[in-house]
């Protein structure tokens, strides 16, 4: 039997191997689980490992290999991955879908409205178009509303998001630092960054070093949700 945060931080690391390829690093799952400190997640990982989840590979950084899941309560074993990665492809499903996420037919996942490319200038509002919509495993999804956006641009690439990925997020109005957040600013230009918090101000952080780090006072920038998870079409 897992704890809640075990079966949360097992399927984040499912999900991000089958989308990438790659463990997400120790800060990635960290954020996900809104946990403060990465000692929880070292916690978690090896109860998980002494469990038969999951299994550390030798003399590799950040490499973690999922070995079951859980279903219906009972565990299902996995099968080996072979040596050559083969990524799981999920495709957006287009058909016009009012209003918030609902279920998909397939009970795995769920339809979120799919936003249009996040971008300078541009307020989340003025992307919303629930005429378009994507299907996301459910088992990215928590509590509260989500949605997804297209991403445009490559300031994020040193978090491992690329130019037209496609971001879930989780709406939300506040955010821990070093959370990798949508916020806007001067309600006006919407952008991907992480947050920081520099004293009494904000800072938004680029994962390029291409691009500055842009500072601001907090009541000119507004989070309007957190990222959870990234869809990759390969």
């Amino acid at each position: 039997m897992l704890t809640r945060k075990q079966y949360e931080l097992l399927m984040f690391i499912d999900q991000r191997l089958r989308a990438t390829g790659i463990s997400p690093s120790f800060d990635e799952m960290k954020d996900a689980l809104d946990l403060k400190s990465k000692s929880g997640i070292h916690r978690l990982i090896t109860g998980l490992e002494e469990r038969g989840f999951i299994r550390r590979l030798a003399h590799r950084a950040r490499a973690l290999e999922v070995v079951k899941l859980p279903e219906n309560s009972a565990d299902q074993a996995l099968p080996q991955p072979s040596s050559r990665f083969s990524p799981t492809v999920i495709k957006g499903n287009f058909t016009a879908l009012p209003g918030a996420a609902q279920m998909a037919s397939n009970a795995d996942a769920v339809t979120l409205p799919l936003y249009g490319k996040i971008a300078a200038g541009t307020p989340i509002e003025a992307l919303r178009d629930h005429a378009t919509t994507i299907e996301v495993p459910a088992s990215m999804l928590g509590a509260g509303e989500h949605y997804a956006l297209a991403v445009e641009g490559d300031s994020m690439i040193d978090a491992g998001i690329l130019d037209g990925d496609t971001v879930v997020i989780r709406r939300c109005d506040t955010a821990e630092a070093g959370t990798i957040v949508v916020a806007l600013v001067d309600e006006q230009e919407a952008t991907l960054k992480r947050l920081r918090r520099k004293g009494a101000s904000i800072a938004l952080e680029p994962a390029n070093k291409k691009y500055e780090t842009k500072i601001f006072p907090p009541d000119r920038v507004q989070v309007q949700g957190r990222l959870i998870g990234l869809l990759r079409q390969y």
